[in-house]
């Protein structure tokens, strides 16, 4: 192997158009209860707005789900961790551009977003969550952003 070809290679955006290149298994963390077969769909009110969003957002990291299936149970004040399912985009996907590159270089959180739905696959029963302590933190950091009108999501 040449030095060449251990070279890292440049991230390659992930469009609408551009998309094939990333495959799963995609993730989707919730609060919500959902059985294979079901379907994730836009429009629905989100954990941390109030208000619907136009999108469906997912993951090629269990961790990341992780994150969203913990923070939407907590922000629902809902008992219990939540629940990390795997899924299967239906359509088209691009980059969530409220991580990528704005708050993280490049999508090291591997998120991203449609306005298809995603169908569930299965779930993943053995997810590992972070400590109470931790979640409140993120949950701190939340309310901090918010106080300052910082909490917008580009949906």
């Amino acid at each position: 192997m040449s030095a060449d070809d251990a070279a890292p290679r440049p991230r390659v955006r992930v469009t609408i158009e551009h998309h094939a290149q990333v495959t799963g298994p995609f993730f989707h963390g919730t609060r919500a209860a959902l059985a294979v077969g079901d379907e994730l769909v836009p429009g629905h009110r989100s954990a941390f707005r109030e208000r619907a969003l136009r999108h469906v957002y997912f993951t090629t990291r269990e961790e990341t789900a992780a994150w969203g299936a913990e923070l939407s149970a907590a922000l629902s004040g809902e008992q219990g961790r939540g629940h990390v399912y795997v899924v299967e985009p239906l359509g088209p996907f691009e980059d969530d551009p409220n991580v990528t590159d704005k708050k993280f270089p490049g999508n090291p959180t591997e998120s991203y977003r449609t306005l298809h739905p995603l169908r569930v696959v299965g779930e993943v029963q053995d997810w590992v969550g972070h400590s109470p302590e931790v979640v409140q933190g993120m949950l701190d950091g939340l309310a901090r952003l918010r106080e300052n009108g910082l909490d917008v999501i580009e949906d």
